[in-house]
């Protein structure tokens, strides 16, 4: 392993100035510093990222947590963090929760003892969340796409309500009303806002809303495809499906497809999210598509100015979606 000490040699000076030039001090001469430089790429040494945060008690690390690896929602999202990290010399740290608060907090102690410089987190809960931890160790952070609500942190998120909202005026304007929506937990806010922006779909035009109808769990694959099934089991089942976010889309489905029914013959269907199969599979699917690469971008720009400031002010930003009209809906003929 090439050590400051054999870049030192080379270039002819002391391992001090080595070490000057790579925290990149200004009163370090250009004719030593393209010296220290050249020896570092004729040796291929790489500074260690860990090493530097030690010493200077403020690591180049970012950590990004997320709830759900599987779900597509983040990969825009990640690759705009990284990118704004990479812009700004940060190193990227990425673990998943798994909708796990044990496994989250597991993840938040990793951040701390990694001394990252900052974490941006989609949380599980919106209590009694381990942010509180990150806030303790003056680690700065950033939530995104869910609230919480016992911390006072940077956030980004979507109009979930307004997004919901839209889907389903749109199958509402089909004359459909029997409507199955398959949400996640009220105690995440996405799936609370999404359920509120479809009661109020319903509450705008005076029509009534079968909470029967409304199933909500953990939002995951094999979720939706259980609560599909309990739709369908109904003795009066729905003529439309609303899914809460694409896992829950999916799960519901392969449970559609079981049931040998066909979107959007015998069933109309929506979704939170755009992924690529929700275009490319046949019928392509309804959706609200949210702007993850922005808001993974405005996320890691956030973070970044609350390293240079911890105590800057506390921002939210509330993006807008936009709903992508497909093949999965038809107009309800009634008799």
């Amino acid at each position: 392993m090439v050590t400051i000490k054999d870049v030192a040699d080379l270039a002819g000076v002391s391992s001090s100035t080595v070490s000057r030039v790579l925290n990149d001090r200004n009163y370090i001469k250009e004719e030593t510093r393209q010296k220290v430089q050249g020896a570092m790429n004729a040796l291929g040494y790489k500074p260690s990222r860990l090493a530097r945060g030690l010493r200077s008690n403020k690591s180049r690390i970012i950590g990004l947590i997320i709830s759900d690896i599987q779900n597509p929602f983040f990969t825009g999202l990640v690759r705009a963090v990284e990118d704004i990290a990479h812009e700004n010399n940060y190193a990227l740290i990425l673990a998943n929760a798994d909708e796990d608060p044990q496994k989250e907090e597991l993840n938040v102690d990793l951040m701390i003892s990694e001394r990252v410089a900052g974490v941006i987190i989609t949380p599980t809960k919106e209590y009694n969340c381990p942010v509180k931890k990150l806030i303790n160790n003056k680690i700065p952070v950033v939530c995104v796409d869910r609230r919480i609500l016992d911390c006072d942190v940077d956030i980004v998120l979507l109009d979930n309500v307004s997004a919901s909202k839209n889907l389903v005026d749109h199958l509402l304007s089909m004359n459909h009303r029997r409507i199955g929506a398959i949400l996640g937990p009220s105690d995440v806010t996405t799936g609370r806002e999404r359920l509120l922006g479809m009661k109020n779909a319903f509450e705008e035009k005076n029509i009534p809303l079968d909470e029967n109808l409304i199933l909500q769990s953990m939002p995951k694959e094999e979720n939706g495809y259980k609560l599909a099934h309990e739709l369908f089991a109904l003795a009066d089942p729905p003529t439309a499906i609303f899914a809460g976010n694409n896992l829950l889309a999916l799960g519901a489905m392969r449970a559609i497809k079981e049931l040998g029914l066909k979107i959007p013959d015998d069933i109309s269907m929506v979704s939170f999210d755009d992924s690529t199969w929700s275009e490319l599979v046949q019928p392509s699917i309804t959706v609200v598509a949210q702007p993850t690469y922005e808001i993974g971008r405005i996320a890691a720009e956030l973070i970044m100015r609350r390293i240079e400031d911890i105590n800057c002010s506390v921002t939210t930003v509330m993006l807008e979606s936009q709903v992508l009209f497909r093949e999965s809906v038809l107009p309800l003929v009634t008799i």
